[in-house]
């Protein structure tokens, strides 16, 4: 089967992967380069967590995410994966860390649970006056999304599938399994799978109906320097509790600190909307996290990122055959940490035209 897929992001390069193993013909299409630095996969590392809050059927999942990806580094022959643990710090009564806690309890999942003063002696950076405890699960950590698709580009390459970078879609006609291009060339398949994350609505604008595009920024910081140790040997953070949303990823093999915050996102009409940060962003952004961080003002803010992700109402993936075109789309960061076993479910919905299976599993239903 010739299989075209248009956006080169996780759940793109993924299920080329996924479809390449399988035995098809794959031409891979992405507007940008591979990585795209604008795109959701982009950045440098990204989090991986069993803890899901009420999202039970996602907790469930994320058994086969792991397993995917060992597949994943099986075949690159090198794992990008640090399971350094995931922190969640609870501020307040009922705050998001401690309902990604319960879940962990309703789930059965084991961790460790920490009052303030044990937390903060092992992760001084933490004050231990701001906060209720901290709980540490050690399955998780830091998945590194740029040498993933850098490795898997080389990967399908050496594997013959056409890869056009630089090649941007301007229409699809899902009825033929089309793809018209920028330059003037299209391509046609027996299937398509369109994978174009925040660029979605531009190729299908009455998908507007199910996703809304948003934007938000993450922060690199460089920690006081009596702090760079604890720091790096620091877990995720899920959440750092209160009402920020706010998560962490740790510095880890030569890649900085990063903060990150759910409450900053907000709608914008399109994936390149104030894609360029604004003057003070990082340093907003930072003092979100004072609580539960001391002295988060010697904290010095050394790169601001911007990012676009579609979102659905019920905050699951979406996915949507027309034709003989099927377009996926993630919800937020539900997409990296189930990128490997995302292409491999593609993969095998492509080949047994079994749509409802591919919405169950995406939308994590159990029942």
């Amino acid at each position: 089967m010739r299989v075209a897929i248009v956006g080169a992001g996780i759940a793109g390069l993924s299920t080329a992967w996924s479809l390449t193993k399988l035995g098809h013909d794959v031409t891979l299409i992405e507007q940008g380069s591979i990585p795209n630095s604008l795109a959701a996969s982009g950045d440098r590392h990204r989090m991986i967590r069993r803890a899901y809050g009420d999202a039970d059927g996602y907790a469930q999942t994320i058994a086969e995410a792991f397993d995917s990806w060992d597949m994943l580094w099986d075949d690159l022959g090198v794992s990008h994966y640090a399971n350094c643990g995931v922190l969640g710090i609870s501020q307040l009564a009922g705050d998001g860390a401690e309902q990604f806690r319960i879940g962990l309890d309703r789930m059965g999942f084991e961790y460790e649970r920490l009052n303030p003063q044990e937390a903060a002696e092992r992760y001084p950076f933490l004050d231990a006056a701001t906060f209720r405890y901290a709980y540490l699960d050690h399955d998780g950590g830091a998945l590194f999304s740029e040498r993933i698709a850098h490795d898997l580009k080389a990967w399908l390459r050496m594997r013959g599938v056409d890869i056009r970078m630089h090649t941007k879609a301007v229409s699809i006609d899902p009825h033929t399994a089309s793809a018209h291009f920028e330059d003037g060339t299209s391509v046609c398949a027996d299937r398509l799978v369109v994978t174009a994350g925040a660029w979605t609505l531009r190729l299908f604008p009455a998908l507007a109906e199910n996703l809304v595009i948003y934007r938000n920024a993450v922060a690199y910081l460089a920690p006081p320097a009596d702090l760079e140790s604890a720091w790096s040997n620091a877990p995720a953070i899920v959440d750092i509790g209160g009402s920020s949303d706010g998560y962490v990823l740790p510095p880890i093999d030569g890649i900085g600190l990063k903060f990150g915050a759910g409450v900053l996102k907000k709608p914008v009409p399109d994936a390149e909307t104030e894609r360029v940060p604004v003057a003070g962003e990082g340093e907003r952004l930072r003092q979100l996290f004072a609580p539960p961080f001391t002295r988060i003002d010697e904290y010095a803010v050394t790169e601001v990122k911007t990012c676009a992700y579609t979102f659905t109402a019920d905050q699951r993936f979406f996915s949507k055959r027309i034709g003989k075109t099927l377009v996926v789309s993630a919800c937020s960061g539900h997409g990296y940490k189930f990128g490997a076993a995302v292409g491999q479910r593609v993969a095998h919905a492509l080949e047994t035209d079994d749509d409802a299976a591919l919405a169950q599993w995406l939308r994590a239903e159990t029942a």
